[in-house]
């Protein structure tokens, strides 16, 4: 007779320690998800880089068609109910293709996004832009320019042809036009005019809001990070400026 017994316990091992091995490569995933995600308040980003990386990863899922979609549950309602903490401020383009809880991946709580045509800003929007740093201490604000900006095309064809907007819509052109200039000035037409324009003034926003009073001396402390962003519609990716 064939005496199995040694046979059926490496059989009765090898199966224990995959699903051993499984167990625990899952529980890494589900710990990967929960900080990428941030579930839990103690894995929420304390720092402008770990914010940025957050983002950067909830933009990848997005990217890549993997969204997770945290934090948009009933639980997440009832526990953000009594106050906020957002890590990051979104500054974007009221462009329908471009919100930014969805491109970061991101849900109830995580970030306060400011949105304006062709994210232009004024001393109300600034305001606006102060709060989630000044009195919610996030510790990042994206400035998010972003591929075939309809406002920038307008601006650009206005300004070019010296026919301006009409009346309400003049105060983003008189914003843009500093942008156009430099653009122009080197020759650009058409969509690579129009793109050089969206790079310039996302860059030049970023660079005020650096050296806004309110937030500078944070940012110069390090607790605060201003990046200029932009995101492409065709890829879904967002890539860092400055």
């Amino acid at each position: 007779m064939r005496d199995d017994t040694g046979l059926t316990r490496r059989r009765i091992l090898s199966a224990v320690a995959m699903l051993t091995g499984g167990f625990l490569a899952g529980a890494a995933l589900v710990g990967e998800a929960a900080v990428e995600a941030g579930h839990r308040p103690d894995l929420l980003p304390t720092t402008p880089d770990e914010a940025w990386r957050l983002l950067m990863a909830g933009n990848d899922r997005w990217a890549s068609g993997r969204s997770r979609h945290p934090h948009q549950d009933l639980a997440r309602r009832v526990e953000v109910s009594a106050g906020q903490s957002p890590y990051a401020v979104v500054v974007s383009c009221i462009d329908s293709r471009v919100p930014p809880e969805m491109i970061f991946d991101t849900g109830i709580g995580d970030v306060l996004a400011v949105r304006t045509a062709a994210h232009t800003v004024d001393p109300l929007v600034t305001a606006a832009i102060e709060y989630g740093p000044a009195d919610l201490r996030a510790s990042l604000v994206v400035v998010l320019g972003h591929q075939y900006c309809g406002a920038v095309t307008a601006a650009a064809e206005a300004l070019a042809s010296h026919r301006p907007l009409p009346h309400g819509l003049r105060p983003i052109e008189t914003a843009l036009r500093p942008a156009y200039q430099r653009s122009s000035t080197g020759g650009l037409t058409g969509p690579l005019l129009i793109e050089s324009m969206i790079h310039d003034h996302t860059t030049t926003v970023a660079d005020a809001l650096c050296h806004d009073p309110l937030l500078a001396p944070r940012a110069r402390s390090g607790g605060l990070q201003v990046v200029g962003a932009y995101y492409s519609l065709e890829s879904g990716r967002v890539t860092r400026l400055v």
